[in-house]
């Protein structure tokens, strides 16, 4: 039977990041992030996506022992980090940050370190090992012994690709755009129907101009 914790990890964890990032790019495109902060804060949000992805693609593959143990605790410190540069400069730009996008970076932000807990419970003679000298520690990287699901593999690895790496390549390439020499672009502070509170809706479910909802 499967630990509580590897069931809290693959099943709650897991999934609710991916949500937390849905929400967080519909916030992106309902406040119109390709024509106001741009390729800089999309080019941030790929270094945020490379720093969580690196680890949580080799926890899925390979054995977790020390090695990386200390690569997810690394990362996460670089993550915060950089998730601080980001909110910063969305902070002091023409882009409204909402409340509820706020609430959002709060999910995308500890979600990783609930993740790494889990895996410490798991794993707890390896974190032991980081830090006694007397317990011998594994520093080589090797796959599971047993792998998780091919179906449950295939499903998150899809819904990493098509909810991260696509949205964000699109802004960047559309804030390129906006950005370029000679763009009829220019950022503008963006109006009410911009701001990402009921507008995260119609960014995921865009309803046609004139229609009202009921």
């Amino acid at each position: 039977m499967m630990h509580p914790a590897q069931l809290i990890l693959m099943y709650g964890v897991i999934p609710l990041w991916l949500a937390s990032g849905v929400a967080d790019w519909a916030c992106h495109k309902a406040t119109s992030i390709e024509s106001t902060t741009g390729t800089k804060e999309s080019l941030i949000h790929m270094l945020m996506l490379v720093e969580v992805g690196i680890p949580l693609v080799a926890a899925l593959l390979l054995d977790i022992n020390a090695a990386l143990l200390a690569t997810m605790l690394a990362a996460f410190a670089l993550h915060e980090a950089t998730a601080l540069w980001d909110v910063s400069f969305a902070s002091g730009s023409v882009r409204r940050l909402s409340p509820f996008e706020q609430h959002v970076h709060s999910y995308l932000e500890l979600t990783p370190l609930l993740a790494i807990a889990c895996v410490v419970i798991l794993h707890w003679p390896q974190v032991v090992a980081l830090f006694d000298a007397s317990v011998v520690a594994d520093f080589r990287l090797h796959f599971k012994a047993h792998p998780l699901p091919a179906s449950y593999l295939a499903v998150t690895f899809a819904c990493i690709y098509c909810e991260k790496k696509s949205p964000i390549a699109r802004f960047t390439a559309l804030g390129a755009s906006c950005d370029g020499p000679g763009s009829r672009y220019q950022p503008e502070r963006p109006t009410p129907s911009h701001h990402c509170g009921r507008g995260w809706l119609r960014a995921v479910f865009p309803f046609p101009k004139g229609r009202q909802r009921g």
